[in-house]
């Protein structure tokens, strides 16, 4: 464990040095922000009784955006897809550590870096707008801490799935089709694209079946009020034993794939 836990702190330093492409990305996540909140605000004058109040769905935006890279498939690291494809990967091999956890501590440690850089300064400025584009506080601190324990977890269940995405490739050798396919059912199901409860109740049951709703839909509730007390434990006891089974999952499907690496030159 200190081998990955110097892998994680090494890779979050290296990945803190890119400041400038934060401030351009927390432009860009401003922007689409905003851009979404009125679609829904237009969209919410003419319903009535919606599954999810405007407030709470604003708060869930907000979040989206601040914690975009917690929480989408898309983002990758390219040097892991070179790694595989170009045959280095047997560099890999040689390192006197576990290959899955060196990886999930980097991936870890990637998607950490960027979102410290990034959420800050948007839930700062999303708390400080005018009604009704404004994120609000939690209801109370057992709702944020709820929240924060649901946000962590589904970070590392979200780690858990991308591993099977670089999994994939060693079968592929091409990493286009396996990050389309990933990354279009993950954030749909995810309810990046429509929130899980404005979906229609066929796909809501599809959605609770995945992982992927409890990457970002599960904890952004959470915080937003809509999920609470027994729920949202319940909720992260489901998380937990997501993150267990995937990554051991994930180990035997590395394992197995190893056993059929042939790397030829040298």
């Amino acid at each position: 464990m200190r081998v990955y836990g110097s892998i994680l702190k090494l890779r979050l330093l290296f990945g803190l040095q890119y400041r400038t492409a934060a401030i351009a990305g927390v432009a860009t996540q401003f922007f689409w922000g905003f851009i979404t909140i009125m679609v829904f605000e237009a969209f919410y004058q003419y319903t009535q009784n919606p599954p999810i109040s405007l407030n709470e769905l604003i708060d869930y935006i907000w979040l989206k955006q601040a914690f975009l890279v917690f929480i989408t498939l898309w983002f990758r690291d390219n040097e892991l897809f070179d790694l595989i494809t170009s045959g280095n990967i047997a560099y890999e091999l040689c390192r006197p550590c576990d290959l899955y956890g060196f990886w999930y501590a980097k991936l870890l440690a990637q998607r950490l870096s960027s979102a410290l850089l990034r959420c800050f300064p948007i839930l700062f400025i999303a708390l400080l707008l005018p009604k009704p584009y404004n994120m609000t506080l939690p209801h109370s601190f057992s709702a944020f801490l709820l929240f924060f324990i649901a946000l962590i977890l589904g970070l590392l269940l979200l780690v858990s799935i991308s591993m099977f995405l670089y999994i994939s490739v060693f079968l592929t050798m091409s990493p286009v089709g396996s990050l389309l396919i990933f990354s279009v059912i993950g954030e749909f199901f995810a309810g990046l694209i429509i929130p899980v409860p404005l979906m229609p109740e066929s796909l809501q049951k599809i959605a609770n079946l995945l992982p992927f709703r409890w990457t970002a839909d599960f904890p952004f509730r959470v915080y937003s009020g809509h999920i609470t007390g027994p729920e949202a434990v319940i909720g992260i006891t489901i998380q937990t034993v997501y993150v267990l089974v995937l990554i051991c999952l994930g180990r035997v499907a590395l394992n197995r794939v190893l056993q059929k690496v042939v790397v030829q030159g040298g």
